[in-house]
């Protein structure tokens, strides 16, 4: 069996202390259980399909799209104030820091940058945010090549290849504090509304596994990895909360394959919207 944290490793520093809680948590479970490395450019779907998952983060739009679906292990609760004790996220809209946009608005026009058309926090939720806006006209010059990570999205925006970009928020918590000096060079201009959390994942029942998590910030060591990752806690996802999921993305894609987003887009994003 394997467990991977690959979603939120955003940092090569980050990615270690992945792993140690991963280890800390799962060695008294009583199974072996593997933490494998799955970097890109492997696609992270792979490792969703794999047969032998004990403890795999997934975004909760895969999961609620997968037939059949995962075991539903844990989710995370992040720790920081704006999360309210709740397993959920949110997209930040990020812009360069130096740059002119105040609002979302401001941004039309522009190159976009996203992750892939499978991801909640890189795809789905800004483009469920922009419904309201939609005209006749298409929103942006162009989306971008691919991203594929928050990583990727960020540094779009720094490096001057896309004007705006959406960030998993629990990600960008992360790369702030464990990678402030890019993190500064972006600002927020926009947040979505909260969606449930990624989630922990496995192949078949996994309670010894799933008992781990819950106790995690009980043990102290454990608990001062979990505070370097920004964590309170793992608590039981609400599957239904998923379900939603699903319905508002095929509300959304069925929205954008009427409407011009962009005039432009990659292919791997065209096949998804209208453009022109």
């Amino acid at each position: 069996m394997i467990a991977n944290a690959r979603m939120y490793s955003v940092t090569p520093p980050v990615a270690a202390l992945w792993r140690s809680l991963l280890a800390a948590l799962l060695s008294d479970t009583g199974a072996a259980i593997e933490i494998v490395d799955h970097a890109p450019p492997a696609p992270i779907a792979e490792l969703w399909r794999r047969p032998d998952k004990a403890a795999v983060f997934m975004c909760g739009l895969p999961y609620s799209l997968a037939a059949p679906q995962p075991e539903a292990v844990v989710a995370p609760v992040p720790s920081p104030a704006a999360y309210g004790g709740r397993s959920c996220y949110w997209s930040d809209i990020v812009v360069h820091a130096d740059s002119p946009f105040g609002t979302i608005e401001d941004t039309f026009g522009h190159r976009l940058a996203l992750t892939t058309p499978e991801s909640q926090s890189g795809y789905a939720a800004l483009l469920h945010a922009l419904m309201s806006y939609a005209a006749s006209a298409p929103l942006y010059r162009e989306i971008i090549e691919p991203r594929f990570t928050p990583m990727g999205a960020l540094t779009a925006v720094i490096e001057g290849k896309a004007e705006v970009a959406p960030l998993d928020s629990y990600a960008f918590a992360l790369l702030s504090r464990h990678a402030p000096e890019l993190t500064a060079k972006v600002r927020i201009i926009l947040r979505t509304e909260p969606t449930p959390a990624p989630l922990l994942v496995a192949s078949a029942p996994a309670a010894a596994v799933r008992d781990a998590f819950l106790a995690a910030h009980e043990t102290p060591d454990v608990a001062a990895l979990m505070d370097q990752l920004l964590l309170d806690r793992f608590a039981v996802p609400a599957r239904s909360a998923y379900d939603a999921l699903k319905e508002r993305f095929l509300a959304m894609q069925a929205f954008w394959r009427r409407h011009p987003l962009a005039k432009t887009a990659h292919p791997l994003f065209g096949a998804e919207l209208k453009t022109g």
